[in-house]
């Protein structure tokens, strides 16, 4: 198939770009490089032995959609281009909805006009809200508590209502749990802008050298060693749930909800530890006060998946933390190394 990748040069787009071409099908990106680097999708065209296009374009604006779409054959779209930082987007709310939500709307308007009515979106566990229970699974209601959650929340309703009444469309809603890790290659990985806002990039940063030490949000919550708990995924393991949830949409019209985690949960602790014997060397951590909204434990019930998609995730997390800094010790400061 030929699919558009929107936000195609970011962590989990490039991966599963790569993933796209390595297993048959024409890809074009769409990304503003707003919080990305072309120089993913040009190490992407090195790995998959041929380049990759990109479109340089923005969802808020309707006429860059029309462009790319008119007369390129697009037949289906994996939706991940967004605002994905907790705190900004509490900070600058419109600013979230106007690029997450709005976007979309704009995105979905254009596939409509041009005739391609099938969307993989890249949505999120935070759309579960602060609820402790666990393991999370589909049929809990949603109760986003952010702008950024709120906005994967609306678009999640956006889609439920077009595919309602539309049945034309063929709507998958992959709720990711953390992804983290890289391309075994070490060529693509995580290069977050600024300070990180997830535990993974921080503590290979600490590892490079870039940052001084991890701070540990809490150690008195109700777990083995009073640190959250959460699903880590490795992103290749992601990327591969995308092409499963595309091939089922091939034989499913109407609207899909997937989590995609592991099932099990890894403590703050266990992943410093574990990202330790990755580099070599221990992780410098301090203990700071809980964060407030931070669940104690959070993990995916991941079972649908497997049922429906044959999908389930196999790398564990001593393997997310190799690959994690096999990529980061290669490009200590990102893709501004190349």
């Amino acid at each position: 198939m030929k699919i558009l990748v929107t936000g195609g040069a970011g962590y989990i787009g490039s991966h599963t770009t790569l993933a796209l071409l390595q297993a048959g099908h024409d890809v074009v990106v769409l990304d503003n490089l707003a919080n990305s680097s072309a120089e993913s999708l040009r190490r992407v065209g090195e790995l998959a032995g041929r380049e990759v296009e990109l479109r340089r374009a923005d969802l808020r604006n309707p006429a860059d959609l029309d462009s790319v779409f008119s007369g390129a054959g697009i037949e289906a779209v994996i939706h991940f281009a967004g605002l994905k930082a907790v705190g900004e987007s509490v900070a600058e709310p419109l600013r979230y909805y106007t690029n997450n939500t709005v976007g979309t709307v704009n995105l979905l308007t254009a596939m409509d006009a041009h005739d391609v009515r099938t969307i993989v979106f890249s949505s999120s566990a935070t759309v579960y809200g602060a609820t402790e229970e666990v393991p999370l699974t589909e049929k809990l209601p949603l109760d986003a508590i952010n702008p950024y959650g709120r906005t994967k929340e609306q678009i999640e309703d956006i889609l439920a209502d077009l595919g309602e009444a539309d049945p034309r469309w063929r709507i998958a809603l992959l709720r990711y749990f953390n992804p983290v890790g890289a391309h075994e290659s070490g060529r693509i990985g995580e290069d977050p802008t600024g300070v990180p806002n997830n535990l993974l990039p921080f503590v290979a940063q600490v590892a490079v050298g870039r940052r001084e030490k991890v701070r540990v949000f809490g150690d008195d919550y109700p777990t083995p060693d009073g640190t959250g708990v959460r699903d880590y995924i490795h992103v290749v393991d992601l990327a591969t749930g995308h092409l499963a949830a595309l091939d089922y949409l091939a034989a499913h019209a109407g609207v899909h909800r997937w989590n995609l985690g592991t099932g099990r949960g890894s403590s703050v602790l266990e992943v410093i530890e574990a990202f330790g014997r990755a580099a070599g060397k221990p992780v410098p951590y301090e203990i700071a006060p809980r964060r407030p909204g931070d669940a104690a434990v959070s993990y995916a019930d991941p079972s649908a998946a497997l049922a429906d998609l044959g999908w389930s995730a196999t790398r564990d997390l001593d393997t997310m933390c190799a690959d994690h800094w096999h990529w980061q010790s290669q490009n200590p400061n990102g893709y501004a190394d190349a």
